[in-house]
């Protein structure tokens, strides 16, 4: 296992328990020795700390591990920001659901002492690139490690659109929008949309109309190496969004084509030994426990 010595800090901004949760952070950290660089957003809240700050672009090539305090958001930016550095990412949870952010406070010590020692797993989950092109030339672009949503923004009615995988034409729909999650993704928006859940290590994408017109469209499951486009009819007046872990947007107008299609670089998310997937629906989606147990 990989030693690590740079560590860098990440936090969600505008919340004081994580800045609790940083402190107590930072003084096990350099209790233990290690140099710890703090992204220079959160450092700024943090008066009379006297460590290294870096962007959080730059804390990819100057740290061994990066730690995240806050919710699956929190996780969200940074894995866009850290994946093509190759770094690991580990979260702390201070947020409400933690699919990505799985030690909870309570415990920071205790894990963190096992992660440095060594005890832990690594994950790799791949992200998605996109881009939008109007007449063949890219007007914006975006990563996700959740999903690219095209949804119609402000506007209440619904959006039509033609998709395509590995350039054969699958169907044209009119819908409240169109949901391209990976697995990470799939117990996020996709799920509230009637999307099947996928467990990480799944090599695919789930392809999830919300709303659609016809009830005969459900969502499909295609391989992760697939290229999908959708192309925004010609034939409306409003203009919808693409947005990319709902954290960055791109408005389109008729006639506009949005390629999708898995990013070369993963992200390294590190979890404790004891993490279990499994586990972590039955707690956060309310599952049923062992037949005759409380727990479990």
């Amino acid at each position: 296992m990989e030693q690590f010595r740079n560590i860098g800090i990440i936090g969600r901004m505008g919340s004081a328990r994580v800045l609790d949760t940083i402190r107590r952070l930072k003084r096990y950290l350099i209790g233990r020795h290690l140099h710890v660089i703090l992204e220079d957003t959160i450092a700024e809240m943090l008066p009379g700390h006297n460590l290294q700050t870096s962007s959080r672009k730059l804390l990819g090539e100057v740290c061994d591990l990066v730690i995240v305090v806050g919710g699956d958001g929190s996780m969200l930016g940074a894995a866009r920001a850290l994946a093509q550095h190759n770094v690991p990412v580990l979260g702390i949870n201070r947020g409400s659901l933690g699919f990505l952010t799985d030690i909870l406070p309570e415990q920071l010590e205790a894990q963190i002492s096992e992660v440095l020692a060594g005890n832990y797993t690594v994950e790799q989950r791949f992200l998605l690139e996109t881009e939008v092109r109007r007449d063949g030339v890219p007007i914006g672009q975006g990563d996700a490690l959740n999903d690219v949503v095209l949804h119609p923004g402000k506007s209440t009615r619904m959006i039509e659109f033609e998709l395509f995988i590995d350039g054969q034409f699958v169907y044209s729909l009119k819908a409240d929008g169109l949901i391209i999650a990976t697995p990470t993704g799939s117990t996020a928006y996709a799920l509230s949309a009637g999307g099947p859940i996928m467990h990480p290590r799944l090599d695919a994408i789930v392809i999830v109309p919300m709303y659609p017109h016809t009830l005969s469209s459900r969502p499909i499951v295609v391989d992760a190496d697939s290229e999908l486009k959708v192309v925004v009819s010609e034939n409306m007046n409003i203009y919808p969004l693409v947005s990319c872990d709902g954290q960055s947007h791109v408005t389109c107008a008729p006639g506009d084509t949005l390629h999708i299609q898995r990013k070369p670089q993963k992200l390294r998310l590190i979890h404790p030994l004891d993490h279990n997937f499994y586990a972590v629906c039955r707690d956060k989606l309310g599952w049923g426990s062992r037949l005759g147990q409380d727990h479990k």
